[in-house]
């Protein structure tokens, strides 16, 4: 039953000769009658951007609703947006569920609606909506294949089943799509692409540092020693006749192995690096495009593949892929559920996986009766209990994770014998914006940008293995830095226009003047500006050892981030094989399941390497969805 005002509420506003606002018809004002207000209101409040809400009331009730909000998170504050119209029109409500995750754009939602409606004289907290007085239904789903979980793993395995022929489900337990991946900022790593021999090659040293890397910490290693042989000879080929751009899917496997400390499993590191290039081609082929290719932490060459916007300037690869990804799902008739939590895997007699139990969102019972299940719920990192009880030392950090990264798929899959592996695993990102908890992406660092502590000094290499990073920036005065770009930085990426835009920054028109808005000592500061800049163009950085370089920092006005470090990525999960099957305690696999991206462990060891993720959801989604279609038959 719709909500009505009140006649005395109405000679009210009318008394005040109160004027509709927005729509096509600016002249058009509040109608009379007994029943209630109609016509147009606007309102407006700040979310990532300015969000403007206009309400249509017909006799008191919401009729239409128009919400634009262009600055807001693509595949996250878009989503929220979108939805949000369909909620407020057909409840009659004053105010949208916060979407988790999205709490920005949701109260700036709510915020812009109170104010539309507070226009027409009304009070938002009158529009309740109607609760149903129905009971829950319970709900039984038929498919081949059910995925638990939509982010970049899930998706891309339910696009890979699809295309084989196989119906396919996803139950998400959030209300909209993108789990941990919509939030990476970096893009994903691959080896030997026709993108990487656009560029000059420049990184002899990182290589040189790698390999004599491999030989004085890991000489114990066989899988390291193995690849750093193999990568040597390949080096000394390349350097013999230089063309093209020097990479190998045995250096990736080699600065993979590295950066995880070599407690990887040799044989998921050696599925990921063979197929990245592959996944570049196959996401090229669902719309999704990374032409540029650039530095990050851990890597010993130009390996990240990022997106570009129109104006090609790079942008965040989650928001910019789980869009499309979400799209190609439809497309193939991928039914996506959303707000249903797994809660089971169910088995038949002899073990193997058939299904899964789930909560709908009003709490009734969803069954999806399938012939396979693939396990795409992403990690533990939002659960910060989980987290502490693994890795005490962690207690109090801020955590960059998506709220469905609780670990529901580990827990549903151990309790039908499954394996784990690396749980205390645990991997802390340097660059957290240290008000809002915001990730702040690698890429910057890779692009040419330095950390400096509180009194103005560099401290590390920036481009080192996050565990490195994040460890020296716990150890300054404070435990944060501030991340510093400059103009040039800025004009090329609408990454950093959206770090400005959102209030992360502080600046400054000359080193100085960026000191004292930073906080630091001007004198300390300018210095190791300038001692950084002459590294640049010496292309050699004696005090740290960084070895990727870009451009000075020397095109005002200058720009700092304060960051922090703060819960990131889980790498311990699921035991699996290369196939993507989930293995017992045993080590048996277990008929019926497989799983892909942060649920599972072993890929990444004991740290994960920027860029690693993205890959790891695209090649094992891949290896998921054709896999499980293969045993469906």
């Amino acid at each position: 039953m719709r909500k009505r005002i009140a006649a005395l509420a109405l000679a009210a506003v009318m008394a005040f000769g109160l004027t509709a606002c927005g729509g096509s018809d600016s002249s058009s004002t509040a109608a009379s009658g007994e029943a209630g207000v109609s016509g147009e209101f606007t309102g407006t409040a700040q979310g990532m951007g300015e969000v403007t809400v206009t309400v249509t009331l017909t006799d008191g009730a919401i009729t239409d609703c128009v919400i634009e909000g262009p600055d807001e998170t693509e595949g996250i504050g878009s989503v929220v947006i979108e939805n949000a119209v369909d909620e407020i029109v057909s409840g009659n409500k004053g105010a949208i569920d916060v979407v988790s995750g999205a709490t920005i754009t949701s109260d700036a939602v709510n915020e812009a609606l109170a104010a539309a409606l507070a226009a027409a004289g009304l009070d938002a907290a009158d529009f309740t909506g109607e609760a149903s007085s129905e009971a829950a239904e319970d709900q039984v789903v038929e498919a081949d294949i059910v995925v638990v979980g939509a982010g970049g793993a899930g998706m891309t395995a339910a696009i890979a089943a699809a295309n084989e022929g196989k119906s396919v489900v996803i139950v998400e337990s959030q209300a909209m799509v993108g789990g941990n991946s919509v939030r990476a900022t970096g893009g994903l790593n691959a080896a030997k692409t026709p993108a990487q021999d656009e560029n000059e090659f420049n990184e002899a040293a990182g290589v040189e540092k790698t390999l004599a890397t491999a030989a004085e910490s890991y000489a114990d290693n066989e899988t390291i020693t193995a690849l750093a042989a193999t990568v040597a000879e390949q080096w000394a080929e390349y350097q013999a006749n230089p063309v093209g751009y020097f990479d190998s899917v045995e250096l990736m496997e080699l600065d993979t192995m590295i950066g995880g400390k070599g407690i990887n499993d040799p044989a998921l590191v050696e599925t990921l690096c063979s197929n990245s290039a592959d996944a570049i081609v196959w996401l090229s082929e669902q719309g999704i495009d990374m032409p540029s290719v650039s530095s990050f932490g851990g890597a010993s060459v130009k390996r990240i593949h990022r997106p570009l916007d129109d104006e090609g300037k790079v942008v965040s690869v989650g928001s910019y892929m789980i869009p499309r990804l979400e799209a190609k799902c439809k497309d193939a008739g991928v039914e996506i559920m959303l707000n249903t939590t797994a809660t089971k895997i169910l088995t038949d007699a002899e073990g193997a996986a058939v299904g899964i139990e789930a909560t709908g969102k009003n709490g009734g019972t969803v069954t999806v009766n399938a012939k396979a299940v693939i396990l795409a719920t992403g990690g533990f990192g939002a659960n910060l209990e989980k987290v502490v009880e693994y890795k005490p030392e962690l207690a109090g950090f801020m955590t960059t994770n998506a709220a469905g990264a609780q670990g529901q798929g580990i827990d549903m899959a151990v309790a039908i014998g499954a394996g784990t592996v690396d749980m205390d695993q645990i991997q802390i990102h340097p660059t957290v914006e240290a008000n809002t908890a915001a990730l702040i992406t690698e890429g910057l660092r890779g692009d040419g940008a330095i950390l400096v502590n509180a009194e103005g000094n560099r401290f590390t290499d920036e481009v080192g293995t996050r565990d490195v990073v994040s460890a020296a920036e716990i150890a300054q005065t404070g435990s944060y830095s501030w991340l510093v770009i400059d103009q040039a930085m800025v004009d090329a990426s609408s990454v950093i226009q959206g770090y400005i835009k959102n209030g992360y920054t502080v600046t400054g028109e000359t080193y100085e003047e960026l000191a004292e808005a930073m906080g630091v000592d001007a004198a300390a500061f300018a210095a190791t500006m300038e001692k950084w800049n002459a590294c640049v163009e010496a292309g050699k950085d004696e005090e740290f050892g960084r070895t990727s370089f870009a451009n000075p920092l020397n095109t005002a006005p200058y720009y700092a981030i304060k960051v922090t470090a703060g819960v990131h990525h889980t790498m311990g999960g699921l035991t699996i094989n290369s196939n993507t099957e989930v293995l017992a305690g045993d080590g048996a696999v277990i008929k019926g399941l497989y799983a892909a991206g942060e649920v599972t462990g072993g890929v990444h060891g004991a740290n994960r390497l920027g860029g690693n993720a993205v890959a790891d959801f695209t090649v094992f989604g891949r290896i998921a969805g054709e896999q499980a279609s293969a045993y469906v038959g």
